[in-house]
């Protein structure tokens, strides 16, 4: 099975998939007794450089994200879709999992509660992820602009439509994937992935000196050595002053 694996023009992580699978077959084998029960032998198998990214992850600059912005801001909808990315750090199918319901104007919060990956609705990544975040006036302010000249506005409506399918569902992740690939590649600054802005939020949030425990609870990590190898607390006014921050970095020359 190594040899086998070794022969095939995938990625590390697309044949740990493969393994993955296969040992789940050989569960259902073992269960079925078509096979005796003893020590799935997919667990021998090793995959060289299983835990190594294929790409190094990278954050854009201040510069980098607003020629990014003005290649494809110029549409509201993308415009609010890349500020709200990078200003809470999101991934890509966190923010097509966003609805209006989940906008407390009044709380001046947005809720990250749901993702969408291929069109299929699902719970965010870990309870962690699911949160309560605290939103800047000015990022309220961009969210306001775009749900007053959005077709789909209503509560249960998705804040991210795709006209498409007639609001039913929220733009696919291969055409925001695709839109981000080829609006890097005009704007000439190298490839952009759909989990960039996560990675910037995050250099962000310690360009403007961020205590690490507040960064902890901004990115919605449940153990903070994921954050940073050391420990720390928050209370929710500095992660709003922290958050807005980030925002103000941006939106100066966003808007």
């Amino acid at each position: 099975m190594e040899q086998w694996l070794g022969t095939l023009d995938l990625s590390p992580k697309s044949k740990v998939h493969i393994r993955g699978l296969l040992h789940l077959l050989w569960d259902f084998a073992m269960y079925s007794e078509v096979v005796p029960i003893e020590r799935n032998p997919m667990e021998l198998v090793k995959i060289k450089n299983a835990s190594k990214p294929v790409r190094k992850t990278r954050s854009l600059t201040l510069e980098e994200f607003h020629a990014l912005l003005e290649t494809l801001g110029t549409d509201t909808s993308w415009r609010t879709l890349l500020l709200l990315a990078v200003s809470f750090g999101l991934r890509i199918s966190e923010v097509l999992g966003l609805k209006w319901r989940d906008v407390d104007w009044l709380g001046k919060t947005v809720s990250i509660e749901r993702a969408v990956v291929k069109q299929i609705c699902d719970d965010v990544k870990s309870t962690h992820s699911a949160r309560k975040m605290v939103c800047a006036d000015e990022l309220l302010e961009v969210l306001n602009r775009w749900r007053q000249i959005t077709q789909f506005s209503a509560p249960e409506d998705w804040v991210f439509a795709s006209p498409y399918k007639l609001g039913r569902q929220p733009l696919s992740y291969t055409f925001v994937w695709e839109s981000l690939r080829d609006g890097a590649r005009q704007a000439n600054i190298g490839h952009v992935s759909s989990h960039v802005f996560r990675h910037t939020y995050r250099s962000w949030l310690d360009s403007v000196g961020t205590p690490v425990g507040v960064q902890q609870k901004l990115m919605r990590h449940a153990d903070i050595r994921t954050t940073m190898n050391i420990y720390g607390d928050a209370a929710t006014a500095d992660m709003r002053n922290a958050h807005e921050k980030v925002v103000r970095l941006v939106l100066p020359k966003a808007i």
